[in-house]
């Protein structure tokens, strides 16, 4: 009942005092929001089905597998990664990767160019890319290089701005 109250006294003062006597051009609102309000790229919910992590393995053909450990030998050239199977998904997936570092490497690069950003105090990297997905797998991989620091580790994937998987693991030194 005060709901219906307030809305009465609103609007009866709101035609007294001349707000909102002037017509609307509703063709402009329609073109306003239309601009203002991108449409989505993919409205389906992105579900994950199956993540790895680990070393990353090339065989004699170029298959790549993951030799999946949370222990990660500090041996310059290896390489780490994830991949993470999106179940029920083909096309381009844009995400985010979030590389937590326990002190700053010697040096931080990629091999593409791609959109890649270090935080002010070196330890952390994002890394932002559009992947084909054709059977719903996205990857990425990073290789040791002299300088990278030993300790924990953590890797955070983002689909559309939801976090999507966590890796935590180590770098260790090698015997």
């Amino acid at each position: 009942m005060r709901i219906w109250a307030t809305a009465a006294v609103l609007a009866s003062s709101w035609l007294i005092s001349g707000i909102g006597s002037e017509p609307i051009n509703a063709t402009s609102v329609l073109v306003e929001n239309a601009i203002s309000s991108p449409a989505p790229t993919n409205t389906k919910q992105i579900t994950v089905s199956n993540t790895e992590f680990g070393l990353k393995r090339v065989d004699s053909k170029g298959k790549i597998t993951i030799f999946q450990t949370t222990r990660v030998p500090l041996q310059e050239g290896s390489a780490y990664g994830w991949r993470i199977k999106l179940k029920d998904y083909q096309g381009e997936v844009k995400w985010r990767e979030v590389l937590h570092l326990p002190k700053p490497p010697e040096t931080w690069g990629t091999d593409n160019g791609e959109d890649f950003s270090i935080s002010a105090d070196g330890t952390t990297s994002v890394t932002r890319r559009t992947q084909s997905a054709p059977e719903g797998v996205i990857e990425n991989f990073w290789t040791i290089a002299s300088g990278d620091p030993v300790g924990k580790h953590r890797i955070q994937v983002y689909i559309n701005d939801r976090l999507i998987s966590t890796f935590e693991f180590e770098l260790i030194p090698v015997k």
